[in-house]
């Protein structure tokens, strides 16, 4: 008793041991956390790039050039010359950053421009720029809905959705994924409130599976509701045009609000937008934090973003080829017995089960010249680990056969097939 006393007394006098004793405990909670991933098998490496994105890249560590098929660069454009020189040319012309939000000094021609470019490219009144779409979907709710209003959010919706959800006080109801039944019922038990907004992903990134927008769109018409749609791996290649899943299955009149990304499809830098009713956007420029408190989007990859945008809409002719090599990979990884989750997205999980046997399979696809990714929990659920391949428009039809003859002969070695 008295020796704790006495270690009390002694750390009271000492500041500089309680704040060490402080950090003792704390790095002893870090390494417990750390030891408990590792032990789960879901451990997440990074591997280091050392080229330009592009469906061949140089990895750290590995010999020769290895085929990539774990990017969102859907239409290739993230290295394309002409996004490059666009880039290089705005950054010259408007410098390197605003220094500055936007409503203070952080606003440029630029800025504005390509907000009319997102809005005429959708079809909808306007558009704000993000410095992601994290920060759009961070920024929407809160600024949208009170604790008068009701969000109904798919129960695998994105987790900055989910998290932008959070901050608002409206009642929240989560659907069962893709269940239209279910969202029926939380959409009867939501009618007292004033706006009811459906949220949903366009396309799911964890499953390549596609939400049913019409059927959405209907309920959502049947009982007074609005509908907002996450079009992050959507924008720039669904659709015959590549506006995405509302044009996909056309209900691009019924749904309200689209967020997206400028970082996958359109350019690969960063740079998230809403676009939607002109009030709208007005009241997200007045009262979206992430808006208000972060720096304005870096000139060049406004630069970059805006040629992209340019080149997509000038010839979509890229787009048509998407759906040819999804289908060439997903149909000869099912004849080889792997099953494949979603349909008809360039998103092709390789469903495992097992967290270690997709890490453990990942690592030996890179020693055969592939480059792909386990994903385990918790980005996904227990139990449904995944390699999740992605398709990109420059893929060739042998980069494509090349990567399901390593999964074959990978898969074989770990037990994955027979």
């Amino acid at each position: 008793m008295w020796a704790v006393s006495a270690l009390g007394a002694a750390l009271s006098r000492d500041p500089g041991r309680r704040a060490h004793s402080a950090l003792s405990r704390l790095r002893g909670i870090l390494e417990g956390e750390l030891d408990s991933i590792r032990g789960a098998g879901t451990w997440k490496s990074e591997r280091v790039i050392t080229s330009r994105q592009g469906p061949r890249i140089r990895v750290s560590g590995v010999s020769g050039e290895i085929l990539n098929f774990c990017a969102n660069n859907y239409l290739g454009l993230s290295s394309h010359p002409e996004v490059i020189q666009a880039g290089l040319q705005t950054l010259k012309e408007f410098g390197a950053g605003l220094s500055s939000v936007r409503f203070i000094c952080g606003t440029q021609s630029i800025h504005k421009d390509l907000e009319k470019k997102i809005a005429h490219f959708h079809q909808r009144e306007d558009a704000i720029l993000y410095p992601s779409c994290f920060d759009a979907n961070a920024g929407l709710f809160e600024a949208l809905l009170t604790a008068e209003d009701a969000v109904l959010s798919d129960e695998l919706n994105h987790a900055s959705i989910i998290d932008g959800i959070r901050l608002c006080k409206a009642h929240k109801f989560r659907y069962r994924h893709l269940d239209m039944a279910d969202l029926e019922a939380k959409l009867k038990e939501a009618q007292k409130h004033r706006l009811r907004l459906v949220a949903t992903d366009g396309a799911f990134s964890m499953d390549g599976d596609i939400a049913p927008l019409q059927e959405i769109c209907n309920l959502a018409s049947r009982y007074d509701a609005l509908v907002f749609v996450d079009e992050c791996h959507a924008t720039g290649f669904l659709g015959p045009t590549g506006r995405g899943t509302d044009e996909l299955l056309g209900v691009k009149d019924q749904v309200t609000i689209i967020n997206s990304t400028l970082g996958k499809a359109l350019g690969g830098a960063s740079g998230g937008y809403t676009t939607g009713p002109g009030p709208l956007v007005s009241l997200l420029r007045q009262r979206a934090r992430p808006y208000l408190f972060s720096n304005s989007l870096p000139p060049a990859v406004v630069g970059c973003a805006s040629k992209a945008l340019d080149m997509l809409m000038e010839d979509n002719s890229i787009v048509q080829s998407m759906a040819a090599k999804t289908e060439r990979f997903r149909s000869k990884m099912k004849a080889a017995g792997f099953t494949i989750s979603g349909v008809n997205h360039p998103i092709c999980p390789v469903m495992l089960g097992d967290a270690r046997l997709a890490s453990g399979m990942a690592d030996d696809m890179l020693k055969k010249g592939i480059f792909v990714i386990g994903f385990s929990y918790p980005v996904v659920p227990k139990g449904k680990a995944r390699i999740r391949v992605q398709i990109s428009a420059v893929h060739s039809e042998e980069d494509i056969d090349r990567c399901v003859e390593a999964f074959v002969e990978v898969g074989r070695r770990h037990g994955a097939l027979p």
